[in-house]
């Protein structure tokens, strides 16, 4: 059941899974719908009480223009506390996936009482921008796609979905799932509320464009040893958005982290992965 919690200035839609009394996790990830119904639904049946929400500027949470945000990296680490407390709940299990990874990482580093076990899934250390030395970079393919894109019209869902699924097609791994991909953006799309400007909030629902022109603050990758919450990182062999090389780095860096390599995987975290994904999860957090 989707709600709509205020906090930090801003109304937020979440939606819960299972019951209350479980073990809770927080997902995090651009919309809600990063995270599948059906996962969601697997994990809640295996006793955890499972929490996603839409960031602030995507889905049916407070809307705002991803070209300027008026609003912080650490804004949205102070929205996933008011998430929990709205909830009633002093701490959760944490999992991010992708930019809600930065936001887990911090949440574990700066509000450390709140997190009780941390999950990282395809990402980084590192926030928006060129990554360090050390760390490999977008696949030059990708970014090809990425900065000399077709002509999309981003009002026009038939546009929007072609070019999302070449997108999808760019950042799977050898195992592209066509059906599953176009189905998972044609949730997104579908949900997208009417808003003043609907070309920017499809192209922030369905890329987390806000990224990009967000303000992250300081670095934290310098400080990802000082994190005491047991940390399981996930990360596909395949992921050209950030290499696998950015999920060792956070393995080897975070204290006692265990790593799992998804054979045959990219930027994504598709159903052949969840006999994998779900039980390392359960463990994790039991």
């Amino acid at each position: 059941m989707e709600k709509f919690i205020k906090t930090n200035g801003v109304e937020l839609c979440a939606e819960t899974f299972g019951e209350a009394g479980d073990a809770p996790i927080l997902l995090v990830g651009n919309t809600m719908l990063t995270w599948h119904d059906d996962l969601c639904a697997r994990l809640a049946a295996l006793r955890r009480y499972v929490v996603r929400y839409d960031l602030r500027g995507t889905g049916r949470s407070t809307t705002a223009d991803p070209e300027a945000p008026e609003y912080t990296l650490r804004d949205l680490v102070t929205d996933a506390t008011g998430v929990l407390d709205a909830l009633g709940l002093p701490s959760a299990h944490i999992a991010g996936f992708g930019v809600g990874g930065w936001i887990a990482q911090l949440l574990a580093l700066d509000h450390p009482a709140r997190v009780d076990t941390l999950t990282l899934i395809a990402t980084r250390p590192t926030a928006p921008g060129p990554a360090d030395p050390d760390l490999p970079g977008h696949a030059p393919e990708l970014m090809a796609h990425i900065m000399n894109p077709p002509e999309v019209d981003w009002t026009d869902r038939a546009s929007v979905v072609a070019f999302m699924l070449e997108s999808a097609r760019h950042l799977s791994g050898r195992a592209f799932d066509e059906a599953e991909a176009r189905e998972n953006i044609e949730r997104v799309h579908d949900r997208t509320p009417a808003a003043p400007d609907p070309g920017k909030a499809h192209r922030a629902d369905q890329m987390a464009a806000a990224f990009a022109a967000l303000d992250s603050g300081p670095r934290w990758r310098e400080r990802l040893g000082a994190v005491t919450a047991p940390t399981l990182v996930i990360h596909g062999e395949d992921d050209p958005f950030f290499p696998p090389g950015n999920g060792r780095a956070l393995a080897a860096e975070i204290p006692a982290a265990e790593l799992i390599i998804l054979p045959g995987t990219g930027s994504e975290l598709p159903r052949r992965t969840w006999d994998t994904v779900v039980p390392a999860i359960l463990r994790h957090t039991s």
